[in-house]
């Protein structure tokens, strides 16, 4: 059944002089009524809904601007664009505040219009079918090209073009091609663990041999850079925010930042305790408990991260670089009101000003404890919602604002992201075995289906602190969370399509790092 024209309302007193206008419109397909006047306009959209408003500016009677509010408790909604002789400044400016989608100045040639007309009414259409179009020319060659044999670079490129795609897709509406791109996941993330499970113990053991940036070099690839030019730097740890997370916010700083985005490997584990704390310090978990093992033991996993500014005063120290350090964690909501109070002050000073904020870890862990959370962020696609719309109100978006207006740049990354986990993976261990549902340690570990798990016998392969007899590390891959054969059903029941870290997955390991320099 073929969809009814485009309805437009134009009104000019001068209406006898558009005919060439409107049969052009008329001959593309619109439908185009003529007013020569604000009050039978207004008669007129009384009677029918139309999809856009022609409005002249001059004409007797009630001027356009003035009748433009009339119009809007009419149809709120609609589009407006103003025509007018007019090329005072005043009149563009108070076209602009009166929230005019387009402005054009006559004399205004039919395919001047036409184009006006087009990309308001056909826009949002013409983008999809091109996204659309775009995105199935890619699918299918990702598909004919597999994702074996990719090098950590292509790795990078591949999954940051993933969320891109999930990203524009879902925003667009394309819920079929969204389905399709969802279902290139399941192999991307059983070769991704194929290729950690060889590459990431090969990186470890030669560090100065072809590897991505690690944990333990955001710091001093991406930090100092910045801090040498500018003298002071705003570093900004978003605890579990994940690429395609990032790709949603980032529009709302252009226009205060120029922003430039790259990519690092997050630690394995991909948890708080171990990404986070080789991120400060520099170190990854086996040489922090060597070095400074006050400051790390067999704790419960919030103690772990207790020490976060003394590991990055320390790491400043151990690069050359002992400037001052400010670190505040934004916990909690009294943690956010209390900085936004004190914002004027929260970058003042030269050297290093580091902020670490917990929402986005909180609501993830929340939303398995909340059937509430678990509702309102059912699935990826609402997660990135929800996460947008704290952001925008939030103090880390007040504190960028802030750190816009001094002239201060910015480095924002994340420690580890986060994975929707559907599939049960039966583990065997001892009493021993620790507690995570994405990782585990025990001496005795093996996991019933192998696929679903990396094993590592040897915790110098991970860098990990020893322990007194050794101990396996056991580490999920896919969207696999680890249950016991003797409470399958009561983790099947909690756990299931809850949102979890620790495991090996692009989502978890590969982790964007943003340069946020303010605009002039």
């Amino acid at each position: 059944m073929a969809s009814a024209a485009k309805a437009i309302l134009w009104v000019d007193d001068e209406a006898e002089l558009l005919e060439p206008h409107r049969l052009l419109l008329a001959g593309k397909g619109y439908e185009v009524a003529t007013a020569t006047n604000a009050d039978d306009a207004l008669e007129l959209l009384r009677r029918r809904p139309w999809d856009l408003l022609l409005l002249d500016e001059q004409m007797p009677g009630t001027r356009g601007l003035e009748a433009h509010r009339a119009i809007r408790e009419l149809a709120p909604s609609m589009p407006v664009v103003m025509v007018t002789k007019s090329e005072e400044d005043a009149t563009l400016k108070e076209a602009i505040g009166a929230n005019i989608r387009d402005y054009l100045v006559k004399p205004v040639t039919p395919r001047q219009l036409l184009a006006v007309v087009t990309r308001i009414l056909e826009g949002p259409l013409i983008r999809s079918q091109a996204l659309a179009r775009a995105f199935v020319e890619r699918f299918r060659a990702i598909e004919a090209e597999g994702h074996r044999g990719l090098d950590w670079r292509g790795w990078i490129e591949r999954y940051a073009e993933l969320a891109r795609w999930d990203v524009e897709l879902a925003e667009a509406g394309e819920q079929g091609l969204h389905e399709s791109l969802q279902g290139l996941y399941p192999d991307l993330r059983r070769a991704f663990a194929d290729f950690m499970r060889t590459e990431y113990p090969r990186w470890l053991r030669a560090l100065d041999g072809d590897r991505p940036p690690l944990s333990v070099d955001v710091v001093a690839e991406f930090v100092l850079p910045v801090l040498a030019r500018a003298r002071r730097v705003l570093f900004v740890v978003v605890d579990c925010l994940r690429a395609d997370q990032w790709q949603a916010i980032m529009p709302l700083l252009a226009g205060e930042f120029e922003v430039e985005v790259t990519h690092y490997y997050g630690i394995l584990p991909t948890a708080t305790p171990y990404a986070r704390n080789a991120l400060f310090s520099g170190l990854f978990p086996a040489e922090i408990a060597e070095r400074h093992p006050e400051w790390w033991g067999e704790r419960d996993d919030e103690s772990l991260n207790a020490h976060e500014r003394e590991l990055l005063v320390a790491q400043l120290a151990a690069l050359g670089q002992p400037v001052p350090v400010r670190y505040v964690k934004v916990a909690t909501a009294a943690d956010a009101a209390e900085l936004e109070r004190r914002l004027p002050g929260a970058m003042a000073g030269d050297g290093m000003h580091a902020f670490v904020f917990n929402f986005v870890d909180q609501l993830i862990h929340g939303r398995s404890e909340s059937s509430v959370l678990a509702e309102v962020a059912r699935d990826e696609v609402a997660l990135r919602a929800l996460t947008r719309q704290w952001f925008e109100r939030s103090a880390l978006r007040a504190l960028l604002a802030e750190a816009a207006r001094r002239q201060v740049p910015v480095v924002v990354t994340s420690d580890h992201g986060a994975l929707r986990c559907d599939t049960p993976a039966t583990v065997f261990a001892r009493r021993d075995a620790s507690a995570n549902l994405r990782y585990k340690f025990a001496e005795d570990l093996r996991a019933e289906r192998p696929e679903q798990a990396l094993l590592f016998t040897n915790p110098a392969d991970l860098r990990l602190p020893p322990r007194p007899g050794g101990y396996n590390t056991l580490l999920a891959a896919g969207d696999a969370f680890f249950v016991y054969p003797t409470r399958l059903r009561e983790y099947q029941a909690r756990y299931r399509g809850t949102f979890l870290h620790g495991g090996v997955t692009p989502e978890e390991v590969i982790l964007p790092v943003a340069l946020l320099t303010p605009r002039r």
